[in-house]
């Protein structure tokens, strides 16, 4: 257990354990990896999102929740997802999340190496227009989709 969380900061065997708020456990050499991450939160309206509405053809996505509420569109669907909750979103499954409280939110989300590869080179961009998104998240087998407007349904 040299380097549990994967960022480079080894542990003492004795320790074995570190704390995870703020990082991730794991590393896209892992078989899969772990985050506690905060939102902390602001004005509902229009939604803060997290991530881009999105696809991963191979990956499946959890997230369990640890303080506040998080809500999830899937595919055309939303869901709230409150403090001891949990989301498995399956591969192939059209999704994004945000915090949609003026209270943080506190998450653990449960991630393959790919989508923790496609996290960090989205952070690695110096410009994210359109087309870098599109060509970083096609690397990691995900693709950027438009959501429906719920206008849509009206019809």
């Amino acid at each position: 257990m040299n380097d549990p969380l994967g960022d480079g900061a080894p542990l003492s065997a004795e320790v074995g354990a570190a704390p995870l708020t703020g990082r991730v456990l794991g590393s896209a050499r892992s078989s899969f990896a772990v985050a506690e991450w905060t939102d902390p939160g602001g004005e509902p309206d229009p939604p803060r999102f997290v991530a881009p509405f999105h696809v991963h053809e191979q990956d499946d996505e959890a997230w369990y929740v640890l303080e506040g509420t998080l809500r999830f569109r899937l595919g055309d669907r939303e869901l709230d997802v409150a403090a001891g909750s949990a989301i498995l979103v399956p591969r192939g499954t059209a999704h994004t999340f945000w915090n949609p409280h003026r209270e943080r939110a506190r998450y653990l989300i449960v991630m393959t190496p790919n989508i923790l590869g496609l996290i960090e080179d989205i952070h690695a961009l110096a410009d994210r227009d359109a087309g870098a998104m599109r060509a970083v998240f096609a690397r990691h087998d995900s693709r950027l989709v438009e959501p429906r407007s719920r206008d849509d349904d009206d019809g």
